[in-house]
């Protein structure tokens, strides 16, 4: 047997060699591609990319949703020993402006595909001033981006400035075939940026072997085979994703995913491609699902499990809806640590699948220690969560201050709030930021969100700080219904009373259907300025 691939490329071009006519990447009524069909796509990709000067080491900018394109040019880019810098579609013209000059992004590509959702390429052409009057696409030379040579349009259209699809695919049949380095495990793959919410995002360096370890260490504990087939709607540029991604090559399973989630389809999609695993992590994709009026339809018995993140109570919601399969705690994880650094056995038992996140993987350690003394607390009680480890970024890029303030003494200080149990099982409970001060009490967001879960007609509940003159903090409740159900603010706080402490029970309640979202997660900034601006009333 040959020794696991340590790299990127390395995970592609075995399972080329060792399952070429596996299923590789599946998106359902749109393309299939086995091993052997994606490792001779990235080849020609790479070949393009090459032939706009792109080498080992450069930075290949990604700005896609999921799409063929997505894969297929992140494995070319990797093929060449390139750094990949997946961009966060929701990001706007200021924010894709700073991250192309911050990432010192050689060579951009985007697409127009999904134009009648983003158009993708206005917004680069916004974030990029000059590019429509530059001389050679091929070339670029703009003022603030002095690295960038090319932006390349995937897709049907043209821009000014913008290398055509065409043009990107003609240069693959003239170029030479590229070089392929043979790059150290201890090199960039990766820079991924945090989404900021108060300044601009970072960029976390991750390596080959950081980002590769985790994942790989998850998939063996979770008992993640060839046969396995995981359906994940959550977006590529992000590690929930592109972890599964990586984890499914080294495994030889297949990994399902979608341009967009829409909650009729993806159902259709889980039983037609018959799946065996859902990675669906966040609450506001899997209750999407569960209360959407097709679910009981689902035959769930080839199902092996479900990853999410939740609260306890929303986990046994999640856990009655899929009777016969375990649901598992998902992982304690964030960007500065590849985005895994827990996970749970295949074999846990049910509460600690339920109550917990799993002990630490493979080469990774966890701490929690008080926040103001920087002592370890005793086990089971809530401190700040410290990551050390295998899976830790290599820093942030370009910024060796913020790198030293998060990374001290090799431990990784994540602003997570967590408890740590005697037999080392995580559970994380909320941003440290993100906890409430009720008239002096320590109030967690979670626990409040996990009780409201048990309403059946709430769909999902986010819980924030309003601003309150008496109690300095007080609870504020935003949910969302079930479709086809009722519910008042009343009802929500009679389903607190008496089941809860009263400084817990929400004061507030505010009905949504639309989350200001990040990537992935609920922006709860947002909904901690909407209440606090509705409360204060006009200035």
């Amino acid at each position: 047997m040959s020794p696991p691939a340590a790299t990127i490329a390395g995970l592609l071009e075995h399972a080329a060699a060792a399952w070429p006519d596996r299923e590789a990447v599946v998106f359902p009524s749109l393309w299939r591609a086995t091993y052997g069909g994606l490792r001779d796509e990235a080849t020609q990709a790479a070949r393009s990319l090459a032939a706009l000067g792109v080498r080992a080491g450069d930075h290949v900018g990604i700005l896609m949703p999921n799409c063929p394109d997505f894969v297929v040019t992140f494995f070319g880019a990797q093929l060449l020993g390139a750094v990949v810098v997946p961009i966060n579609t929701r990001f706007r013209a200021r924010e894709l402006g700073f991250v192309v000059a911050d990432a010192d992004i050689d060579v951009l590509v985007t697409t127009d595909l999904v134009d009648e959702h983003v158009d993708h390429g206005a917004r680069v052409a916004e974030s990029l001033p000059g590019l429509a009057g530059a001389g050679d696409p091929a070339d670029l030379r703009l003022e603030g981006f002095p690295r960038l040579r090319s932006v390349v349009l995937l897709g049907r259209g043209t821009r000014p400035g913008m290398v055509t699809h065409d043009e990107f695919r003609a240069q693959a049949g003239a170029a030479e075939g590229p070089a392929r380095p043979d790059p150290n495990p201890d090199d960039p793959a990766l820079i991924l940026y945090t989404s900021g919410t108060t300044a601009n995002p970072k960029g976390c360096i991750i390596t080959h072997d950081s980002v590769i370890g985790p994942w790989r260490a998850a998939a063996r504990r979770l008992g993640i085979g060839g046969d396995d087939r995981m359906w994940d709607p959550l977006p590529l540029f992000h590690l929930s994703c592109l972890g599964p991604l990586l984890f499914m090559a080294d495994a030889g399973g297949t990994l399902v995913t979608s341009t967009h989630f829409d909650p009729p389809a993806a159902l259709a999609d889980i039983a037609a491609e018959r799946i065996t695993w859902l990675y669906s992590i966040f609450p506001t994709i899997t209750m999407a699902l569960v209360t959407h009026p097709s679910f009981p339809d689902l035959d769930t018995s080839g199902i092996r499990g479900t990853l999410n993140s939740a609260p306890p109570d929303t986990m046994r919601v999640i856990q009655r809806a899929f009777p016969h399969t375990p649901n598992y705690g998902g992982h304690f994880g964030l960007t500065e640590a590849s985005g895994a650094v827990t996970c749970h056995r295949v074999d846990a038992p049910a509460e600690e699948r339920i109550e917990t996140h799993g002990a630490a993987l493979a080469g990774l350690e966890v701490r929690a220690i008080d926040p103001e003394s920087g002592r370890d607390v005793p086990p089971g009680e809530p401190g700040e969560l410290l990551v050390r480890g295998r899976g830790l970024m290599a820093g942030y890029y370009g910024d060796p201050d913020a790198t030293a303030e998060a990374i001290r003494d090799g431990w990784l200080h994540t602003g997570d709030l967590g408890t740590i149990s005697a037999d080392g099982m995580v559970t994380f409970r909320s941003r440290l930021k993100d906890m409430l001060k009720v008239g002096g009490e320590n109030v967690s967001p979670a626990e409040i969100e996990s009780h409201l879960s048990t309403h059946p007609s709430v769909k999902l509940a986010q819980v924030v700080g309003a601003p309150d003159t008496r109690l300095g903090e007080a609870v504020a409740a935003f949910v969302e219904v079930v479709p086809g159900a009722t519910l008042t603010a009343d009802e929500v706080i009679a389903h607190c009373e008496g089941a809860i402490a009263s400084f817990k029970v929400p004061r507030h309640v505010r009905f949504v259907e639309d989350w200001p979202m990040s990537a992935t997660k609920i922006q709860k900034f947002r909904l901690r300025a909407a209440i606090a601006g509705e409360l204060e009333g006009p200035s």
